[in-house]
């Protein structure tokens, strides 16, 4: 049995931990919707999971996709990452402007689930081997994107509060 490599604490560790909490959150949705649990449970998971793709996809157009842009130096693979983002922010909106109980909601979020996973996975297996490949500084990036996410998500729950 082949042992997971050891954590680096950089910026692709930083964003992967991201990737699987994530996951963890696509997996509870589906649970729920599977279950027929009640619209309210559903949406509040459903906003979850798109504060969290959202704010991951910012610190990454941000700060780490540039980065990798520059040093990487594979105009494809980050183009082909770019466009996911975009399919990925277009279906977020829609999630986030339906209720739970009109037609295809829950489809909507288990088909952005399935996206992502094609997207994480294309970032694990082709662009965090290259980024790290590239003697990019990986943790200082970690850094910078650890502190952007820590304002997005203050100016996220400032936003919450000022509309309850």
């Amino acid at each position: 049995m082949s042992k997971a490599p050891p954590k680096k604490n950089d910026a692709v560790d930083f964003l992967d931990a991201d990737h699987i909490a994530v996951k963890k959150l696509f997996q509870a949705f589906g649970k729920l919707a599977e279950a027929k649990a009640p619209a309210a449970k559903r949406k509040a998971l459903a906003d979850e999971i798109c504060r969290s793709l959202t704010v991951h996809a910012t610190i990454e157009e941000e700060i780490f996709y540039p980065a990798a842009r520059l040093e990487v130096k594979d105009d494809p693979l980050m183009d082909e990452a770019t466009v996911e983002h975009a399919s990925a922010k277009e279906l977020i909106a829609q999630i986030e402007g339906m209720a739970a109980d009109e037609p295809l909601f829950d489809a909507k979020v288990v088909v952005l689930g399935e996206q992502i996973d094609h997207h994480v996975k294309e970032e694990r297996e082709e662009m965090f081997p290259k980024a790290r490949a590239s003697g990019m500084d990986l943790v200082g990036l970690k850094e910078q994107l650890a502190a952007r996410k820590k304002e997005l998500m203050e100016e996220l729950v400032a936003q919450t509060e000022a509309t309850a």
